[in-house]
């Protein structure tokens, strides 16, 4: 009697040891959903800035934009299949959460498996992780970012790599099938917390993807090995026997650096230090005369230090020289086109006849006095401006001039005028003010705040009316800890002497609490 005692008491220990690993998984898979979440939202921020880097400069940005896209529509899906798989695991439980009751290994063995065999739906399973994995790789750019598609396929190999074959070794030496070895005869819960480290990982190779294609397109930014040349001037024509100020200067140049020489060429003749052109902080200026009409070439080479060592910089670009002109000549004040939804300032002008014997007409055009000029465009993508005037010898000209229309860039979310990921007391949060600016952006346009959403982790979002946190929001600050990552977003901003002009989304904003 005594015996069977012990063995109801010790099969009792048991059966609450199992209770409380059942549940201890179902916790761990709660975290790991949290900190999806969080993660995700960072991951928008990240591909935010992408998208506005690529909007601003193509050229620099596209294709790595491109790239950004590709991986997050990979992961887009694949996630979502994931999430499908774990609402079917769990659709037919009174609590989803109770997860003392998910011991049983039917669903995903009678889903993936049909003896030695997989189903369609593990065939499936498997096939998905692979796709992912080796379409992650393929869409980051050959030869960069090894590091990266190093972790991709650690975080999503489907074996263990020994032979190549698909398959893990066990403990007794014996080798399985990766899908066997993870997800078959498991109790319901771990399988549901696997799948959401599945998600996790997803996230992960995002979140890696996106800060490392800003990342590295920083590093070839600042690297001299990249850079061209342009040639800058005062006016982009020259009367025949005037001086040429134009000046030869390095594109993304930080414009501090020097060269230490210079070996230059005007067509073919060469050029002297001193005499016609000397060495300054961003490249060379020219001290030429513009010569005859017609084009004429600067070539060369100029000459930085970088680590210890002279950098080659290769020179090769061309001016033109015009006699007297017989078209107008339009330009923007600010920029070489112009925004919607902005005051555009323009100079229009012919050289050679006064101000007030040219006319220029275009929608949303209006002079303000003698040459200068507001533009307010309108609807389209291009605008036309057509400038007129009669030279003095009574000849007439006319001269069309398109400009590209463009929205006003997309604005950044400031916390005490801070973008993108910060760190904060929660006293400063707390009193700090919400807002929106317009980053390296040409014009300065006076920005408000009428409502923003106020996240805690753990807490449920805020709806907050003005541009500052609301005795609601404070509450959920309250409940915050340290180097929890608070979030602002949706942020809904207009310009202040312009409501009707509807803004891009503002990018939120993270902050992390230092106390």
């Amino acid at each position: 009697m005594i015996n069977l005692m012990y063995l109801i008491f010790i099969a009792m220990l048991a059966l609450n040891m199992s209770k409380e690993v059942l549940a201890a998984f179902g916790l761990m898979n709660e975290k790991l959903e949290e900190s999806n979440a969080k993660t995700d939202e960072n991951n928008l921020a990240f591909f935010g800035n992408l998208a506005t880097k690529a909007e601003e400069n193509e050229a620099e940005y596209g294709e790595l934009y491109k790239n950004a896209q590709e991986v997050q529509q990979l992961s887009n899906e694949y996630y979502q299949y994931l999430e499908e798989l774990k609402t079917k695991m769990t659709q037919d439980l009174d609590d989803p959460k109770d997860y003392v009751v998910m011991d049983k290994s039917d669903y995903l063995d009678n889903l993936f498996f049909q003896g030695d065999n997989l189903k369609p739906e593990g065939q499936k399973f498997l096939d998905l992780a692979n796709n992912y994995r080796e379409g992650v790789i393929e869409a980051l750019p050959a030869g960069k970012f090894e590091d990266i598609k190093a972790a991709v396929k650690t975080r999503f190999a489907t074996g263990d790599g020994k032979k190549d074959d698909g398959k893990v070794e066990k403990r007794d030496g014996t080798r399985q099938d990766w899908i066997n070895y993870h997800y078959e005869g498991f109790p319901l819960v771990a399988s549901l917390t696997k799948i959401t480290q599945l998600q996790a990982d997803i996230k992960a190779t995002e979140q890696d993807v996106f800060k490392g294609l800003l990342e590295g397109n920083l590093t070839a930014a600042v690297s001299l090995t990249n850079f061209a040349t342009s040639l800058n001037a005062s006016k982009s024509a020259f009367y025949s026997g005037e001086k040429y100020d134009g000046k030869i200067i390095i594109s993304k140049t930080d414009k501090t650096s020097t060269p230490v020489r210079a070996e230059l060429t005007l067509d073919g003749r060469k050029l002297t230090e001193g005499r016609d052109y000397r060495l300054e902080a961003g490249g060379v200026q020219m001290l030429i005369s513009a010569g005859s009409a017609g084009d004429h070439e600067v070539a060369g080479t100029m000459y930085f230090m970088q680590d210890g060592k002279e950098i080659e910089v290769p020179v090769k670009n061309k001016f033109a020289t015009i006699n007297k002109p017989n078209a107008a000549v339009i330009s923007a004040d600010k920029m070489n086109v112009v925004y919607r939804g902005v005051a555009n300032p323009m100079t229009i002008s012919i050289p050679g006849i006064p101000d007030n014997k040219v006319s220029a007409n275009a929608p949303g055009l209006r002079q303000v006095s003698g040459s200068k000029y507001i533009m307010n465009p309108g609807t389209g993508r291009e605008v036309t401006i057509s400038a007129s005037g009669v030279l003095p010898d009574g000849q007439r000209i006319s001269t069309p001039a398109t400009f590209r229309i463009k929205d006003i860039p997309r604005p950044a979310g400031t916390v005490s005028k801070q973008a993108g990921s910060v760190k904060l007391p929660r006293r400063n949060l707390e009193i700090a003010t919400i807002s929106a600016m317009l980053e390296d952006f040409d014009f300065d346009l006076n920005l408000a705040v009428s409502g923003f959403k106020f996240k805690v982790p753990g807490q449920p979002t805020v709806a907050v009316s003005g541009d500052k946190l609301d005795s609601r929001a404070k509450s959920a600050l309250k409940r915050a800890r340290r180097g929890d990552a608070v979030q602002i977003f949706d942020i809904q901003a207009f310009i202040t002497n312009n409501k009707s002009y509807k803004l891009k989304k503002v990018s939120p904003v993270v902050i992390e609490l230092t106390n």
